[in-house]
Order: structure tokens, then C-alpha cells, then sequence
């Protein structure tokens, strides 16, 4: 699972996406080249100026997730499919905004170990950094 969120875990303020930042996107496009992403109607527009062959759009594309693949969440919880989640790539930087959804997974709980840390400079944040956490 791949999402970007804020200081304070909140994934969507003003029923608005958090990010549009192009950098970011483009270390998804990257990072998922050879496997297939996944996302809903939603997303799509915010690939759209990206060669990305691998992005496939469905309403259930949680539930057609298979195992390798990625799914890029802006406005779901994705809490019912953490049995299946192998990893979580979390985008985020230093600011809050008045979020009404949260990123609602626990991830300091024990079970998921942060496997991987890296701040860089982003298109709209000076700062974003990326964290990924696999059990």
C-alpha cells in the first residue's frame, strides 16, 4: 500500500487529496515499474502525465490486489485488508492540515518494521520524506 499523509496521519483534508507532488509521484512510477498498481478512479488523473503502463484502475482494486502488486489509497480505509498488506510506503512531510480521514493503521505497534527512511526534496514540499515498513 502506498499513500501520502501529513504530520498527523490525516490522508485527506476538505475531502481534498493531500499531495500532488510530481517528484513524489514519479518515485511511485519508479518504484512500481515492474509490478502493477492499483488504484481507483480517484487516483487515476494523477498519473495521467506519467508513462505508467503498470497502473490498472478499479472500483475493487483492493480485492484484486494480488501478492507483489502495489495500490496507491488516497480515500479509503484500508484496515479490513491488513491481513494482506505486505508493505506500507508512506509519503509524507511536515505539515498538518484539518484532515477528515486519517491513516488509520498502527505501525509502531511491533509488528511492522521500518525498513527503509529517506528524505528528499519534492516539487510542492521542500522536505518530504518516505518511509516503507514490511512485517
Amino acid at each position: 500500500m502506498i499513500t501520502f499523509i501529513d504530520s498527523c496521519g490525516g490522508m485527506m483534508f476538505n475531502h481534498r487529496r493531500q499531495s500532488q507532488d510530481r517528484t513524489a509521484l514519479q518515485r511511485i512510477v519508479d518504484m512500481t515499474a515492474s509490478s502493477t498498481l492499483w488504484m481507483n478512479e480517484y487516483s487515476t488523473k494523477l498519473f495521467s502525465g506519467f508513462f505508467a503502463p503498470q497502473v490498472q484502475v478499479d472500483a475493487q482494486f483492493l480485492d484484486k490486489a494480488g501478492p507483489g502488486d502495489f495500490c496507491f489509497v488516497e480515500n479509503l480505509d484500508v484496515s479490513a485488508y491488513l491481513p494482506f498488506i505486505e508493505k506500507f510506503v508512506l509519503f509524507y512531510w511536515n505539515r498538518a492540515y484539518p484532515s477528515d480521514m486519517k491513516f488509520s493503521i498502527r505501525l509502531d505497534n511491533g509488528k511492522w518494521m521500518c525498513t527503509q527512511h529517506e528524505d528528499f526534496a519534492g516539487s510542492s514540499h521542500e522536505k518530504i520524506t518516505m518511509e516503507v515498513y514490511e512485517r
